[in-house]
């Protein structure tokens, strides 16, 4: 029966992080891996869980199942994270959420939700993006177009041409768009451009589809759903992706929510059926421990002050990376502009050299990263950045 099977190509990422794991060199630095890391160059369990999970351990009565729908608190909590409280009530009735696998999970679950309420939908992708949208949402059957999104030269979004790309969507299309912190460019939508897609949106009649992996990371917990919430607020249907792996630390314990807003009540009970059949064919339900770890610190006062300062801390740094990184390269004298990495948000951003450049850098200097020369800006520390920094100017010349 498998006989005929021929390996599949590795995931450049993970090959990526078995070679740097193998690698002997001393000065070596991952910047490749999507992970936040802090000085020591560990991601850390944060506070607020640790202590989440002690009080769950001690506490804990049953490991019975949660059901399709996952943990119906942590939902909650959840739903009213991203959109806030005020529109959280306010969509209420027209809103269902579940708990889901991770992000992941949560795109695949969508994509299969999608593909069962319209066959074969058109959703169309910002050009670039995660790689991993593409398989889990087009292995689930949709048809996957691409929009124009980043400049590679300017450094910039394409937005006049992104806006013209979207100009073909219609009724009964999907068009995904990163919530905050893009990955894999770390460009991200100013406030006009998130209202001129409200007001495409409502033109066309396009349903968006928005993945929100790293809430808080960017410039704010709040701050960072502005486009969710204002779509939210606006439109008739909106589907909506979100994860705790990145601000919540929780990458292995998959956790992730898909919440649907519907136009009306009716919509909304077929949709939550369809979707609780839809989990119940896939993975039948969601993993308890993460979910019940974040319901427990979006529940209490004290746990969730430390986890928002905690946040707070991780986004400080990265956006003080962004800036130092810069600073040091224009101080070693590194011909060329890279002010535009401390304007971007998250945790990526691209290099914007060249691919033999960046397989140099892998080579011989030990510096890891993909051939897009995407690098994560969290992989940086005081130990290692004036080894990265000198690598990059011999390498560019």
């Amino acid at each position: 029966m498998f006989e005929h099977l021929s390996p599949l190509a590795a995931d450049p990422i993970l090959g990526l992080m078995i070679a740097f794991r193998d690698d002997e060199n001393a000065h070596k630095i991952d910047l490749g891996v999507g992970v936040y890391k802090d000085e020591a160059g560990t991601t850390p369990v944060m506070r607020a869980v640790k202590e989440a999970e002690t009080r769950l351990l001690a506490s804990q009565a049953t490991k019975s199942y949660v059901g399709p729908a996952g943990n119906a608190v942590y939902n909650e909590e959840i739903a009213n994270l991203i959109l806030g409280s005020e529109l959280a009530n306010k969509t209420k009735a027209l809103r269902c959420t579940f708990q889901t696998p991770g992000g992941c999970g949560g795109l695949r679950l969508a994509a299969e939700f999608i593909n069962k309420s319209k066959p074969g939908a058109r959703i169309f992708v910002s050009d670039p993006t995660w790689a991993n949208h593409i398989p889990l949402l087009g292995d689930a059957g949709l048809q996957i177009e691409k929009y124009p999104y980043y400049d590679y030269e300017s450094h910039s979004i394409r937005f006049d041409d992104m806006m013209s790309s979207l100009q073909q969507t219609k009724k009964g299309d999907l068009v995904l768009l990163h919530g905050c912190c893009h990955n894999p460019c770390g460009a991200d939508l100013n406030h006009d451009q998130w209202r001129d897609i409200r007001d495409l949106a409502l033109k066309n009649g396009f349903t968006p589809f928005i993945d929100l992996a790293y809430q808080g990371l960017g410039d704010g917990v709040d701050e960072d759903c502005f486009g969710v919430r204002l779509l939210a607020d606006a439109l008739p249907e909106l589907i909506i992706v979100s994860s705790c792996s990145k601000n919540f630390g929780l990458y292995r314990e998959r956790v992730g929510a898909l919440t649907v807003i519907c136009s009306s009540p009716a919509s909304m009970k077929a949709t939550s059926s369809l979707i609780a059949g839809t989990a119940r064919g896939i993975y039948s339900m969601p993993p308890d421990h993460g979910g019940t770890v974040v319901e427990m610190i979006l529940t209490n006062p004290a746990m969730r002050a430390d986890w928002e300062q905690e946040l707070t801390q991780m986004r400080q740094r990265i956006n003080g990376l962004r800036t130092l990184f810069v600073d040091r390269l224009n101080a070693a004298g590194v011909d060329r502009d890279f002010s535009f990495i401390q304007n971007e948000k998250g945790m990526f951003s691209f290099l914007g050299i060249s691919v033999p450049q960046v397989q140099t850098l892998v080579k011989d200097y030990s510096i890891y990263l993909v051939d897009s020369s995407r690098i994560n800006v969290a992989g940086i520390n005081n130990a290692n950045i004036d080894y990265l920094v000198n690598s990059i100017k011999k390498v560019i010349g």
